[in-house]
């Protein structure tokens, strides 16, 4: 599977730091490939095209999120530590990467129609496992049983995505993870029985 291979990887990086520099239009895949340090015709082994390298980076990076959110699901714990964890996580993933944080806060929003819904395809994923904390929460009273779900997830993912969106404007210029106890906590507010 081409997804095994080192090449990949590489090249999935050198994209996510070319978007983030240049901005999805202007990431050429050759600057693509100079990034990564390899000819222009090896991305295509890889790649169909741009919009599939952007799906491509999604897919790969959104697994830092779901892959410990189902770490985090399999502990034996509140949902609202869960859901503590979860924001943590989200955090300190972007913070980590300030790279990834522009192009998941900022790029992935600029794309037409046909490659929003296959990145929102990816998202699903993540947000179907905040719905079993939101559900774990329901049915084991810590938060409003006649919670809609729907509307609290809008409401976690929401406050965590304006919250990272923010800090990405602000140029990172404060600690983004020192913010995750103060939204967990005020979500809280709003989802407690």
């Amino acid at each position: 599977m081409k997804k095994d291979k080192p090449k990949y990887r590489i090249i999935i990086d050198a994209a996510v730091t070319v978007i983030a520099e240049n901005g999805y239009h202007q990431a050429q895949v050759s600057k693509i490939a100079k990034q990564a340090g390899v000819a222009d015709g090896t991305i295509y082994l890889y790649f169909k095209n741009k919009e599939d390298i952007l799906i491509s980076v999604f897919e790969e990076k959104m697994s830092l999120f779901t892959d410990k959110l189902m770490e985090i699901l399999e502990t034996e714990m509140p949902a609202s530590d869960k859901l503590k964890f979860m924001i943590e996580n989200h955090f300190d993933v972007l913070s980590a990467d300030r790279h990834l944080s522009i192009v998941t806060q900022l790029e992935l929003r600029q794309s037409n129609h046909d490659l929003r819904m296959k990145i929102n395809g990816v998202l699903k994923e993540y947000l179907v496992l905040l719905d079993v904390i939101l559900k774990e929460g329901m049915e084991s009273g810590e938060f409003d049983q006649d919670m809609d779900i729907r509307l609290a997830r809008q409401m976690v993912f929401g406050t965590m995505d304006e919250t990272i969106t923010t800090w990405v404007m602000n140029d990172h210029k404060y600690d983004l993870v020192r913010l995750a106890p103060k939204v967990h906590r005020m979500l809280m507010k709003g989802m407690r029985a």
